[in-house]
């Protein structure tokens, strides 16, 4: 019986001891151990983990993208207007390899060194050499961006390993009066936009009216100059089927006339042909029979003498008629 609350003790001993001494670190962090004050070189990953309870402490430390929110920053314009940024998100993300050395340099809650601290110094050396309107107008889509690179490039000396993803600065609070001014420039400034828009649309529905005339005109030039090749082309082609009749008429009456030059050729030849002695002579006789004319009766001889004709003009007579004649000697 003795023994039994011995052995109970020594239970909840142990139970004590792994509670205090057994942790688990949730993935996306890594864990840092301090020993007496003192940081030690080990680095966990995600998972459970021992150590010495009462003696050695732990800090869980973020490896993912994280966003750190710094709210309510102060500025001073150069012109002496104080405004204030009422949040300001920076997305950063941390090397599990530059675990150690940061938390050694600015402690776990490194963000408030690196971060919180560099955003007010950034922010109120942009401020400070910039007027009311442009840092809350004119350059106020640059504060992101120049932000942005000022961080990193303290970063990239003092901590390496820390990097700076985005940043995000909302509109910054103004003095009221002020604030009204802006919106009655605003107000202003939307109107004169909404007449130039206005003028614009006007301006572009002008042109559209411009543009669509000088298509129409277009439109009827090219008819009108198609038309007009039209009529040309029936015209040439008109004029070049009376040439093509005058050319078959002409080719007729040039082959007519040589066909005709030919036979009349031919003729000739054949003349020349026929020109000679024999042929002649037979055109002679053949003359000669068709003028002359034969006379029969008994009293032929006496009827030339009777009737008072020589015998001398008889025989010039004859002679005559035995020549050929175009026509009868009756």
């Amino acid at each position: 019986m003795d023994e039994l609350p011995f052995l109970i003790g020594i239970i909840l001993s142990i139970i004590t001891v792994l509670n205090f001494s057994l942790h688990k670190l949730e993935e996306g962090h890594v864990g840092v151990y301090y020993r007496g004050g003192a940081l030690l070189q080990q680095v966990s990953n995600p998972g459970f983990h021992m150590m010495i309870p009462f003696i050695t402490s732990y800090r869980a430390v973020q490896v993912t993208l994280q966003t750190d929110e710094v709210k309510n920053v102060p500025c001073g314009t150069s012109g002496g207007v104080m405004i204030y940024f009422d949040r300001i998100e920076v997305v950063n993300v941390l090397s599990a390899d530059s675990v150690y050395d940061i938390v050694k340099n600015y402690t776990a809650d490194y963000d408030k060194a690196l971060i919180f601290n560099k955003v007010h110094h950034e922010l109120n050396q942009f401020c400070s050499v910039h007027s009311l309107q442009e840092v809350y107008i004119d350059l106020f889509d640059q504060i992101d961006e120049n932000l942005k690179v000022a961080l990193q490039r303290d970063l990239n000396e003092m901590a390496p390993g820390l990097y700076i993803q985005a940043v995000r600065v909302t509109k910054p609070k103004i003095p009221e009066p002020i604030r009204k001014n802006y919106e009655l420039m605003e107000g202003e400034k939307t109107k004169l936009l909404i007449s130039i828009q206005h003028q614009k649309v006007v301006e572009k529905d002008a042109e559209t009216e411009r543009k669509k005339a000088i298509i129409e005109a277009e439109k009827e030039a090219q008819v009108a100059k198609i038309q007009f090749q039209q009529k040309i082309m029936e015209k040439e082609s008109f004029q070049r089927m009376s040439q093509i009749e005058d050319e078959m008429h002409l080719a007729q009456q040039r082959s007519r006339s040589d066909a005709e030059f030919y036979q009349m050729q031919r003729q000739a030849e054949a003349n020349n042909l026929l020109l000679t002695p024999q042929y002649l002579e037979l055109r002679k006789y053949d003359s000669i029979s068709k003028n002359n004319k034969i006379y029969f009766g008994s009293q032929i001889p006496s009827m030339f003498l009777n009737g008072g004709c020589s015998s001398e003009k008889f025989e010039n007579l004859y002679a005559a008629a035995s020549e050929p004649k175009s026509e009868s000697v009756e």
